[in-house]
């Protein structure tokens, strides 16, 4: 399976925060908020990622993460010119795509949750089609929101005035093969973009779209707003400062997934030794080498 991260986008509702800078280089607490997105992909075992940013943000985020080969991850990058909506990425991204499954992750979106890997991995190994997440919200109306019959979803609605049901779906997608010419058909819509939404329901309309429902211990914070912004910080410092375990490490989960090894974290640690991540990340190393003696 391949992954794609869209970060483009003009970041308009956090003005003057992104006149200058791309949304998904703002910091949520301690890292930039690409690395959270970039870090559900790694979760669920993917090494291959496409990178999808404006043409005038790319060098930016080049120099963060370049290609990827220092945490183990084989990085390529394509630009968006417009906003011309979420199912474009699949075009822009057919030749890095190939015959391979996708998932498709939104830069501004950040998921954590006790059982998420566990819930990757099975989304992975039954994908049949498309499948969704769904995740229960106070306010469902400025979210694309699934409608069931029974325990079937029946339709996604984009934005409904009047929901019928509180289960969102989140910026995270999964994709069979299919989607690069499902994308290729789906017409812009009153706002001019290709919309995610159609492109989901052409797979509910071949009985091949899934939605897995997210239990009470999962959080997703949509990070578009500022208000979003310093809850999504709050949060990712009370867990840190409580647990004294990092949300969104790349560097870490990179090296429990042994796709670096010892002397190339211990590289990555020695860089960042002065920091309050660099001492996290060096206490991680050298726990994993006691466990190993």
């Amino acid at each position: 399976m391949k992954g794609i991260i869209l970060a483009g986008g003009s970041g308009t509702r956090l003005y003057p925060l992104t006149k200058g800078l791309s949304k998904q280089m703002i910091p949520i607490f301690d890292k930039p908020m690409i690395y959270y997105p970039l870090s559900t992909l790694m979760l669920a075992k993917i090494k291959d990622i496409l990178i999808i940013t404006t043409r005038e943000d790319q060098e930016n985020f080049k120099r963060l993460l370049g290609d990827g080969s220092f945490i183990g991850l084989n990085i390529e990058w394509a630009i968006q010119d417009e906003p011309n909506g979420l199912a474009e990425a699949f075009i822009i991204g057919e030749d890095f795509i190939g015959d391979d499954e996708v998932c498709l992750v939104l830069g501004d979106n950040f998921f954590y949750g006790q059982h998420f890997v566990r819930e990757l991995e099975e989304i992975r190994n039954t994908l049949d089609g498309c499948t969704v997440c769904g995740i229960y919200v106070k306010d469902p109306t400025q979210y694309g929101v699934l409608s069931f019959d029974g325990d079937k979803v029946v339709e996604i609605e984009e934005k409904p005035e009047k929901p019928k049901s509180n289960y969102a779906v989140p910026g995270l997608y999964f994709y069979d093969n299919s989607v690069i010419e499902k994308a290729k058909n789906v017409k812009p819509s009153a706002r001019g973009e290709l919309e995610i939404t159609t492109l989901n329901n052409m797979y509910l309309k071949e009985n091949k779209m899934n939605a897995r429902l997210m239990g009470r211990g999962m959080t997703w914070l949509d990070t578009g707003t500022h208000i979003d912004l310093i809850q999504a910080a709050n949060f990712v410092e009370t867990i840190q400062n409580r647990q004294g375990l990092y949300i969104g490490a790349i560097e870490e989960i990179s090296y429990r997934n042994k796709w670096i090894d010892d002397e190339q974290f211990l590289k990555i640690c020695d860089e960042l030794k002065k920091t309050d991540y660099g001492e996290y990340l060096t206490k991680i190393y050298n726990e994993n080498r006691g466990e190993k003696k």
